[in-house]
């Protein structure tokens, strides 16, 4: 099969590099929204010991990210090097969320973090090689925004689909097939699957590098490109301002407005609306720029979201409406910064002489878990030092558990804004960039 060449991505390849989203997605979210409330809730684990649990597995998972990064730009097989850690992941991931997802009665914090453990290696070293794979398929500004939103609306449906599921057939009970069971039979079935027809239609991309750095040298010219550290912090900022709502919502629905039953549908709602998103995140990036209409939403998000804050019982009308409104503006979340991730990886490429997606895919998975494990291993302490016991509407805690929710996440979200509103790498700056990548390594 011959390499991307870069630019001309038809809709059959996208469809087939978007497919194995769809999966993958069951192993993102649901990990830190649905594990710790199942875990704690239907088995009856601590609180604080399954937030410790998954904020160590966190832990324990970065330690690989630099090494399967470079692991994903240095192989060399007849797959070639990102479809090669691709699908040799893709097995290691769906079966550990089997195992997580379908637990056995009685099921402890060890065997939690064996098979947490799992999910989160496999699913980092897919992600990675799959990041870079996409990243690279297209040398186009526009272009790349259009492999994300492929991309990021099959997750945002695999995501759709894996919460709704537990919902729908119920999630309280640890036997026979629950919804989170079937999540994990679901993953099973269709990663392995999804993979090989990515595999089948995608091609690996043109591998533009000119030399080979060895490590040192390669993290010298990452620390030297402004551009992707900008992006980089911002996108933390970012990230923890959204996986803290993420980690604390099903407690939100249940104990601050009293409406568990609402948890599926208002679940449902705000993804959906996100993948309503996707096509108003493309046009508005097309007209603004892309750091531009990233920071448009992120502003925006602030302003409706701050209103949660101040919600209650009996306020789920207007929480459903705060939903609609900031599923919409997650879809600029998902589909901007990675396509700006492409961008900056250029910079690199075109200063060093090496294409090292890998490497930078590793340092972007590194500071998502980075947001994942801070917002676990913040708001759960606090909640516990507030007094708020799960389960228990109106209780003790509710008034922190809504300030967590709403307020906190405002900080960061603010000062990720600040980063990017001046971003230096816009389409003609990137064009100059792809055009000296594109000279170079011409015959």
């Amino acid at each position: 099969m011959a390499g991307a060449s870069g630019s001309g991505v038809g809709r059959g390849r996208l469809l087939a590099y978007a497919l194995p989203a769809l999966p993958l997605a069951a192993l993102a979210l649901p990990l830190y929204l649905l594990v710790p409330t199942f875990y704690t809730e239907t088995l009856g684990l601590s609180l604080g010991a399954v937030g410790g649990v998954l904020l160590a597995v966190r832990l324990i998972d970065a330690a690989g990210d630099v090494a399967l990064g470079l692991l994903s730009d240095r192989i060399k097989t007849r797959l070639g090097r990102r479809r090669t850690l691709f699908l040799a992941a893709l097995p290691v991931a769906a079966v550990s969320a089997y195992m997580l997802f379908a637990p056995p009665a009685g099921a402890g914090l060890a065997y939690l973090a064996v098979w947490a453990t799992g999910v989160s290696l496999g699913y980092t070293a897919a992600t990675l090689a799959y990041g870079a794979w996409g990243a690279e398929l297209s040398g186009d500004y526009r272009e790349r925004a259009a492999i994300t939103a492929a991309r990021e609306g099959a997750t945002l449906i695999g995501t759709l689909i894996a919460i709704s599921l537990p919902f729908l057939t119920g999630f309280d009970r640890s036997d026979g097939l629950h919804g989170l069971a079937l999540i994990g039979l679901t993953v099973l079935l269709t990663a392995p699957t999804f993979g090989l027809i990515a595999l089948r239609f995608v091609p690996e991309p043109v591998d533009h590098s000119l030399t080979r750095l060895d490590l040192r040298e390669g993290l010298k010219h990452l620390v030297a490109n402004r551009p992707f550290l900008r992006l980089l912090a911002a996108f933390v900022l970012n990230g923890l301002a959204n996986a803290i709502p993420a980690t604390l919502f099903l407690y939100f629905v249940a104990d601050r407005l009293g409406a568990p039953e609402l948890r599926g549908p208002l679940l449902f709602a705000y993804f959906l609306s996100a993948i309503a998103g996707v096509p108003l995140a493309l046009k508005v990036a097309g007209k603004v720029g892309k750091h531009r209409a990233w920071c448009g939403s992120m502003l925006i998000a602030c302003a409706i979201f701050a209103a949660a804050g101040f919600l209650g019982p009996g306020d789920s009308a207007a929480f459903a409406a705060i939903c609609v409104a900031t599923g919409l503006l997650l879809a600029f979340d998902l589909v901007i910064p990675p396509a700006i991730q492409a961008d900056v990886i250029d910079a690199d490429t075109a200063a060093s002489g090496e294409q090292r997606s890998g490497l930078y895919f590793a340092a972007w998975t590194l500071a998502t878990k980075l947001s994942l494990a801070l917002s676990v291993g913040l708001v759960f302490p606090l909640l516990d030092v507030a007094g708020f016991t799960p389960g228990a509407p109106g209780g003790e805690g509710t008034g922190a558990l809504a300030a967590l929710y709403a307020w906190l996440p405002l900080v960061p979200k603010l000062a990720a804004i600040a980063l990017m509103w001046r971003f230096p790498l816009d389409e003609a700056a990137q064009k100059v960039l792809r055009a000296r990548i594109e000279s170079a390594a011409a015959p």
